[in-house]
C-alpha cells in the first residue's frame, strides 16, 4: 500500500494516530477546520467521521455527530447484534438486497448473508470495517479538504469486480461539507454508496426528539417486516411519517424517503435549544432515515456517553434498497469502463 501522501497546503502533523486494527495495521485521524469555525475529524477506518464541531448561537461549538474516542469503540461496536455503523461510508451497496443475490445479463450472484437472508450495507466486512487510504489532504483558511481511496477486490463479499472508490470531503467557505463519491469497476457489477453519520444538533450526549424534522417529498418506499422494498411506493402519512412540514423527530424509523427534485433541500433538521440547522441537498434519488436500533446500551461512546436510541438521526443519501432487483427502480449497475459518481450536501447554519 502506497503511503498516505498530504498536500502542500498542510504540514504533516495534521495526521495523527488514532490507533491500531488487532493485526498492527494503523489507523489515523485527520482535523480539518473552516473560517466559520467548522471542525471535522476524519479517520482511515471506514472513512468514518468521528467528531463535527458546528458554531451555534452565542458562539458555542457543538459536536453534532456520534462517535466513538478509539480504534476499539469502533471495532468493539461491530460485534453487536445491530452495528451502528458510525460516521461510516457504507459500500458496496447501502441498503438491504434481498436474499443475498442479484441478477446482471441473467447471471446470478450470491453474496455474503449479514442481515437474516438479505445482505445489509455490503455484507460482513463492507467498506465500513477497512482501511481507506489518503490520497490528498488540503487546509487552507477557505479551502480544506480530504480524499480516501479503497480498493475492493474482485469477488468482495460476492460482489463481482475490483472496485476503486474515491470519497472527497470539502469543507467550503458557506459552512457546507460537500462529500462527492467516485467509483469504477473492472466488471460489470452493482453499486450504492452512502455515509452513515448518527447527527443530533443538541449535542452527541443528547436526545433528538425535540429537534424538527422536514422531508421534501411525501412519498416512502413500502418495505416488508424485513426492511424489503416491495417495489411500491406508499405516503408517508399512512405509517405516520408526513415532514412535508417541520415535525418532531420520530422516536424510531428506518424508511427510505423518494426524492423528485434535486435542486432542493432533501432534509431539514433545526435544534433551537443550540441554534441550528442542518440542511441535506443530494443528486441520489432517495434518502433513507433511520433512528433507533437494538445496539444501545450495549455500547458507550466518545466523552463516557450513554447512547441510547434516540441519541442520533441518519439521513443515508444513496439509491434505493434492492434496487437491481426492481425493474421500476433507478439503475444500481455500473458497468466497466463507466464512472459511478454521487454527490451530497450538509449546510449548517444557524437559526
Amino acid at each position: 500500500m502506497e503511503k498516505n501522501h498530504i498536500s502542500h497546503f498542510t504540514t504533516d502533523s495534521i495526521a495523527k494516530l488514532f490507533g491500531a486494527l488487532p493485526d498492527g495495521t494503523a489507523v489515523h485521524s485527520y482535523t480539518l477546520t473552516n473560517s466559520k469555525g467548522l471542525e471535522v475529524t476524519f479517520i482511515t477506518y471506514g472513512a468514518a467521521i468521528s467528531s463535527l464541531l458546528v458554531t451555534g448561537k452565542d458562539g458555542v461549538k457543538t459536536d453534532v455527530v456520534l462517535g466513538f474516542d478509539s480504534v476499539e469503540g469502533y471495532l468493539a461496536s461491530y460485534t453487536v447484534p445491530s452495528p451502528p455503523y458510525f460516521g461510516a461510508v457504507i459500500g458496496r451497496y447501502a441498503g438491504r438486497i434481498a436474499n443475498a443475490a442479484f441478477t446482471i445479463d441473467g447471471q446470478q450472484y450470491n453474496l455474503d448473508k449479514n442481515h437474516n437472508e438479505n445482505t445489509l450495507h455490503g455484507g460482513h466486512l463492507g467498506f465500513c470495517r477497512v482501511v481507506w487510504q489518503v490520497k490528498e489532504v488540503k487546509q487552507e483558511a477557505d479551502n480544506a479538504s480530504i480524499t480516501f481511496e479503497y480498493t475492493s477486490p474482485d469477488g468482495d463479499q460476492h460482489f463481482p469486480g475490483e472496485l476503486v472508490t474515491q470519497v472527497t470531503y470539502t469543507l467550503t467557505p458557506d459552512n457546507e461539507i460537500k462529500i462527492d463519491y467516485k467509483a469504477q469497476s473492472s466488471r460489470d457489477t452493482v453499486i450504492n454508496l452512502t455515509q452513515h453519520s448518527y447527527f443530533n444538533l443538541d449535542g452527541h450526549k443528547g436526545n433528538v426528539l425535540t429537534q424538527q424534522l422536514m422531508v421534501n417529498t411525501p412519498a416512502i418506499l413500502e418495505i416488508t417486516e424485513d426492511g424489503i422494498p416491495t417495489g411500491k411506493y406508499i405516503k408517508a402519512a399512512d405509517k405516520g411519517f408526513d415532514f412535508t412540514s417541520p415535525a418532531g423527530c420520530p422516536a424510531s424509523i428506518d424508511n427510505s424517503f423518494a426524492l423528485t427534485d434535486a435542486s432542493a433541500p432533501a432534509v431539514t433538521l433545526e435544534s433551537e435549544s443550540t441554534g441550528l440547522k442542518m440542511t441535506v441537498y443530494t443528486d441520489q434519488p432517495s434518502v433513507h432515515i433511520y433512528v433507533g436500533g437494538n445496539c444501545f446500551g450495549q455500547v458507550k461512546g466518545k466523552e463516557d456517553a450513554e447512547y441510547h436510541a434516540n441519541s442520533g438521526i441518519c439521513f443515508e443519501t444513496q439509491n434505493y434498497p434492492d434496487a437491481p432487483n426492481h425493474t421500476n427502480f433507478p439503475n444500481a449497475i455500473l458497468r466497466k469502463g463507466e464512472t459511478y459518481t454521487q454527490k451530497t450536501i450538509w449546510k449548517f447554519e444557524q437559526l
